[in-house]
C-alpha cells in the first residue's frame, strides 16, 4: 500500500496534475458559493475536458471539483442566508444566524474546517474500507452483479426522493434511454428508428450535460426573472482574523463532529450530501443539552452540516471505485469520465489499475489541503464573485456545454441530444422528479441487463439461480425490503398527516 502511495503522490505532484488539481479546486468552490451553480453542474462541465486528457489528469480533475464544489456552498450559505449547493441547506440555519450577530468570521471559520476535516476522514475510511471490499468483489458473477444493480436501483428509486413512484418513474425512463442501440449480448438494434446515429446509443457525457447542466441553465434563468438584485447585498469581511473560533470550541465539537463524520461516510448510495446534512443537523440538535439554541446561530449546526456534507465525499466513492456503482449524482458523472476513458471500475479495477487507484486517493488528500487554504485565503474573493450577475455566466456556460458535447464525436447529433436532454431534466425539476435515478438507471440498467442475461445463459434460463446465490439472492431481499419499507414510512406519513 506504501507504495502505491508514494506512486499516486508522485503523479498527483507532477506539474500537470498538481495544477490541474489547483484548478479544479478554485473553480469547484466558485460554483459552489454561486447559487445555482452546483458541483454536479461543474464536473458535467469539465468532463468534456477529461475526453482529451489522460485517466490519472481527468479523474484528479472531476475529484477536485467535487470536493471545491460540495465545501464552496458554506460560503452563500454563511454570507447571504442562500445555499450554494443543496449540500449546504443546513448550514444556512445557523451560519445566517450567525452572520446576522456579527459572528461571519466564526461561522466560515468552522465551516472551512471542518468541512477539510470531514474530507480527509471520509478519504480515511475510503483507503481502508474500499481495498478490502474490492477483494471481496472479486468472487462476484453476473449472479452477484445482477442482485447488487438491481438493490442500487430500487434503493435510489426509493430514497431520492418524497415520492417513490417518481423515484422508480425516473430510473425506469433512464433505463429506458439506455436501451437505445446495439443490444448486449445478441447485438440487436433496438429503437433506433434507422438512424444510424442512434446504433451505439446516447452517449453518456452527452446525457450527462444535457439532463445536469442545460436543464440548471434553464431552471436558473428561468428564476433569474423573479430575482431580487438586493438579495446580493456587501459583506463585512473586516472580522476575519485566523479561524475565528477557540481550541475550546474546537473541542466542543469533537462528539458532533464524529457523529456528523460516520452519517456522511455512512449515508446509503443515491441520497448523497443534499440528505446526509440535514440528517446530521437533526441528529446533532436531538443529542444537544440545548436544542432551542439551534436554528438561531449555534456552532453545533454548522459543524453537523459541513461535515456531514463533506464526509459524503468518501462515502460516495467508495461503492463508485469497489463495485462501479455510483454514490450520488456527481460519481454518477465520475463514472462517465472513468468509460470516456475505457476503464470499468469496480473490484478488478484494484488489481488491473492499482497505481490509478491511489492517485486518486492521493489527488482527493491533496484536493482537500488546497480546499482548506483556498477558501481561508481567498474568501473575499469568493464574496465579491457572488455578486456576478447571472445573465453573464449563463450564456457562457451554455456555450462551453455545446463545444464540449460538440468535441466528443465531432457530431451536431450531440449537440441536439444535449438540448433533449436538458428539456427532460427541465421538465423533471419542474414536476419535482429527481434526476439522480434517471442517471443511476441510465448507467445501471444495461448493467443489470447484461448480467442478467449472462446469468440465465450461465442456469440454463433457470431464474431460482438469483435467489438461491447467497450474495444475489441478500441483495435482491434487501431490495425488495427497502421498497416496503419506504411503503410503509410513507402510509404512516399520511396517517399522521390525515391525523393531525
Amino acid at each position: 500500500m506504501l507504495d502505491l502511495f508514494q506512486q499516486g503522490f508522485e503523479a498527483v505532484l507532477t506539474f500537470q496534475i498538481f495544477g490541474l488539481v489547483l484548478f479544479g479546486t478554485v473553480v469547484g468552490i466558485i460554483f459552489g458559493a454561486i447559487p445555482g451553480l452546483t458541483s454536479t453542474m461543474a464536473v458535467a462541465l469539465f468532463l468534456p475536458i477529461t475526453y482529451t486528457l489522460g485517466p490519472a489528469a481527468g479523474i484528479s480533475l472531476l475529484v477536485a471539483l467535487f470536493i471545491g464544489g460540495t465545501s464552496g456552498g458554506l460560503i452563500s450559505a454563511i454570507l447571504l442566508k442562500i445555499p450554494g449547493t443543496p449540500a449546504s441547506v443546513a448550514t444556512t440555519w445557523d451560519g445566517g444566524p450567525m452572520m446576522e450577530r456579527g459572528d461571519g468570521a466564526k461561522a466560515l471559520g468552522l465551516g472551512v474546517v471542518f468541512s477539510f476535516m470531514g474530507t480527509i476522514i471520509s478519504i480515511v475510511a475510503l483507503v481502508f474500507i474500499a481495498p478490502t471490499l474490492a477483494k471481496m468483489a472479486l468472487s462476484f458473477g453476473p449472479h452477484e452483479y445482477f442482485g447488487i444493480a438491481i438493490f442500487s436501483l430500487t434503493l435510489i428509486a426509493s430514497l431520492s426522493s418524497g415520492s417513490m413512484v417518481k423515484g422508480i418513474f425516473a430510473g425506469v425512463i433512464g433505463f429506458m434511454f439506455a436501451t437505445v442501440g446495439i443490444a448486449p449480448v445478441d447485438a440487436i438494434p433496438r429503437f433506433t428508428f434507422g438512424q444510424v446515429n442512434l446504433n451505439s446509443g446516447f452517449e453518456i457525457l452527452t446525457v450527462l450535460i444535457g439532463v445536469f447542466a442545460i436543464a440548471e441553465i434553464i431552471k436558473v434563468a428561468e428564476e433569474v426573472k423573479y430575482e431580487k438584485q438586493a438579495a446580493i447585498k456587501q459583506v463585512n469581511m473586516k472580522g476575519i482574523k485566523g479561524f475565528g473560533f477557540s481550541m475550546a470550541e474546537f473541542f466542543e465539537q469533537k462528539w458532533n463532529f464524529l457523529r456528523s463524520s460516520l452519517i456522511g461516510i455512512g449515508i446509503l448510495p443515491g441520497i448523497g450530501a443534499g440528505t446526509s446534512n440535514i440528517l446530521s443537523y437533526i441528529a446533532a440538535k436531538k443529542q444537544s443539552k440545548t436544542p432551542e439554541k439551534f436554528g438561531k446561530g449555534i456552532n453545533d449546526g454548522v459543524v453537523a452540516s459541513e461535515t456531514a456534507n463533506n464526509a459524503g465525499i468518501g462515502g460516495a466513492m467508495i461503492p463508485l471505485l469497489t463495485l462501479g456503482i455510483p454514490g450520488d449524482a456527481v460519481t454518477a458523472m465520475m463514472l462517465g469520465g472513468f468509460m470516456i476513458h475505457g476503464i470499468q471500475p469496480g473490484p478488478l479495477l484494484f488489481v488491473s489499475q492499482g497505481v490509478l487507484v491511489y492517485t486518486i486517493f492521493a489527488a482527493l488528500i491533496m484536493s482537500s489541503v488546497m480546499m482548506l487554504i483556498c477558501e481561508f485565503y481567498g474568501m473575499r474573493v469568493f464574496v465579491k464573485l457572488l455578486a456576478v450577475p447571472k445573465h453573464v455566466l449563463l450564456p457562457i456556460i451554455l456555450v462551453l456545454c455545446v463545444v464540449g458535447a460538440f468535441g466528443l464525436g465531432s457530431r451536431i447529433f450531440d449537440i441536439w441530444t444535449i438540448l433533449v436532454f436538458g428539456m427532460v431534466g427541465y421538465g423533471f425539476v419542474k414536476f419535482g422528479i429527481p434526476q439522480a435515478p434517471f442517471i443511476i438507471g441510465f448507467i445501471l440498467g444495461p448493467m443489470a441487463e447484461t448480467n442478467l442475461r449472462r446469468g440465465l445463459m450461465l442456469s440454463d434460463n433457470n431464474f431460482m439461480d438469483f435467489l438461491t446465490q447467497p450474495i444475489s439472492g441478500t441483495f435482491i431481499g434487501l431490495a425488495v425490503l427497502s421498497i416496503v419499507w419506504h411503503v410503509v414510512q410513507t402510509i404512516r406519513g399520511k396517517s399522521g398527516g390525515t391525523g393531525a
